[in-house]
């Protein structure tokens, strides 16, 4: 079962984002990531993070953010998550990987 998260992640725990590709319809922005984290059990803490951006008109900059927990996972099996995502959805080609140094300064 999925659990929102109301505090922020600390930069120093982020081990991967995923960041699939964005959407636009209508002065807004749609987007999706996949945020690991670390856990003391060796294994990643799994989280969705989703995000609506307005782009245009008078609220443009607004947002709305949501981070879940979703699931603890072996490293190695993530990479294969992400593949199977990007099929299912017919995405050519699987979500960006990126390391937390791509938002934070470590």
């Amino acid at each position: 079962m999925a659990a929102a998260v109301e505090a922020e992640m600390p930069p120093a725990e982020i081990e991967t984002i995923y960041l699939f590709r964005p959407m636009k319809r209508e002065g807004r922005e749609w987007g999706t990531a996949v945020v690991t984290r670390k856990s003391d059990e060796g294994r990643l803490r799994v989280y969705t993070a989703k995000y609506m951006l307005i782009v245009r008109g008078k609220d443009r900059g607004q947002a709305k953010v949501e981070l879940v927990e979703v699931g603890l996972s072996p490293a190695e099996v993530l990479a294969q998550v992400m593949q199977a995502t990007a099929d299912r959805s017919g995405e050519s080609e699987p979500p960006v990987e990126v390391g937390p140094g791509a938002w934070y300064a470590g």
